[in-house]
């Protein structure tokens, strides 16, 4: 049947409007527009990847009741790395005492759960030197094992299958594929366009990652099967943006104009569908809204000042939004830190928790039965666990600067590093 001209000129109007969103990274080698990427037929999943339990729900393994067998006999602790001290305090959760504290390299970032859930990685990236490293940590033991030597170890994933340890080499524009056991380098894929490149997470069938790029104001595609980057995308800045006011937390802040050039994109997750990514922006005060599909954006959720860290209820139904409370990199104490949740079924904001007297909300995890979300309070030097029914705050004096803390042990088959993100 003939195409009408009408409709040709439609098609054609669809294929540039796609093509243009790839335009930044057209430089790359056998880099694919998104319109010819969408053309190519459905992929197998990633082999040796572990099949979903429910391909309709990637989080369908994370329920209280879903504890891996090699954590029965880990200890229940809280890690928190503190970047300025060079040291790791351990909470117990039950009494929400430190219990421990011990050095480990410079410059610590994350705290991540191994794919194999036998080993929490403290990643000591040594900003702005060449001295980075990995502290194993046994989560038998609560222990420190002896250093690696890695080069710039900002932020660490796993690949799907398992079979490789993703070191992000924020610094580097880079990302290092090394032996998951050994940290032996394997292959890198070079992300020139990617400055800042430090969160990720995968599509359902495990062949691709979208990494978040803080300082470009994007993220990228990452075909973990052909092992290039395949898209850039630059997120929208919005017309409005939150204003921030020191010591003053409010669930309707008020806005001023969004005078910024590019936004600056952290934590990334997948919906439950794996139809879509969110994007925390903090200079946007937006989590961007992004279709997996095609790599394009379809909506923003404004949440709160600076949204840092994305982390899914142990249901799989809703997204916490760790709002920091301060659009600059390095913050003040006392901002207008606060925690959204969104319903992944409708993208609405159904409730927002100010922190009292002001704070700044970071990284974490949710409890193994889902009632507290645990976060650091980078720019105040504590922890916050908060009630997930009522918003009711604990507060935990910690070291300088806490970052990427972890909760453990965490539901779920195996880890796809961060702070635990478990499948």
């Amino acid at each position: 049947m003939k195409q009408h001209w009408p409709g040709r000129i439609r098609l054609l109007g669809v294929v540039l409007a796609a093509a243009s969103l790839v335009a930044v990274g057209a430089h790359y080698a056998g880099l694919r527009t998104i319109a010819e990427a969408n053309a190519q037929p459905a992929a197998s999943p990633l082999p040796g990847m572990p099949p979903l339990a429910d391909p309709k729900n990637v989080y369908a393994d994370i329920g209280p009741t879903h504890l891996a067998p090699v954590t029965a006999h880990q200890l229940w602790r809280v890690y928190v790395p503190n970047l300025r001290s060079n040291d790791v305090f351990v909470i117990d959760p039950a009494t929400l005492k430190v219990v421990d504290r011990f050095k480990v390299g410079r410059s610590p970032q994350h705290i991540v759960p191994s794919w194999d859930l036998k080993t929490l990685w403290v990643t000591n990236n040594a900003e702005g030197r060449s001295d980075g490293s990995l502290t194993p940590i046994d989560p038998l033991t609560a222990k420190p094992g002896p250093e690696i030597a890695v080069d710039d170890p900002y932020n660490m994933y796993f690949t799907p299958d398992g079979k490789s340890a993703i070191v992000v080499a924020e610094a580097k524009k880079r990302l290092d594929f090394r032996d998951p056991h050994t940290m032996q380098l394997q292959y890198s894929i070079d992300a020139p366009e990617c400055g800042g490149i430090n969160h990720a997470d995968f599509t359902p069938d495990g062949r691709y990652a979208a990494f978040t790029c803080e300082f470009s104001g994007g993220i990228v595609k990452i075909d973990l099967v052909g092992r290039k980057v395949v898209a850039f995308l630059k997120l929208k800045i919005p017309p409005t943006r939150f204003r921030e006011v020191r010591g003053q937390a409010s669930v309707f802040p008020d806005t001023e104009l969004c005078t910024v050039k590019k936004g600056m994109p952290q934590d990334i997750r997948m919906s439950p569908d794996g139809s879509k990514f969110y994007v925390a922006d903090m200079a946007v005060d937006a989590v961007h809204v992004i279709d997996a599909a095609t790599f394009t954006e379809t909506a923003q959720i404004m949440t709160g000042v600076a949204p840092h860290g994305l982390y899914p209820s142990r249901d799989g139904k809703l997204l916490y939004v760790a709002n920091r409370g301060s659009h600059a990199i390095h913050g003040k104490p006392g901002g207008p830190g606060s925690v959204s949740v969104i319903d992944f079924a409708t993208d609405k904001v159904l409730k927002t928790w100010p922190v009292p007297g002001g704070g700044s909300p970071d990284m974490g995890n949710v409890s193994v039965d889902g009632r507290y979300l645990w976060l650091s309070g980078r720019f105040d030097d504590v922890v916050y666990r908060i009630d997930t029914t009522s918003g009711a705050m604990d507060k935990i004096k910690v070291g300088q600067e806490p970052h990427g803390m972890t909760v453990w042990p965490q539901p779920g088959r195996y880890s796809l590093g961060h702070t635990g993100n478990l499948r």
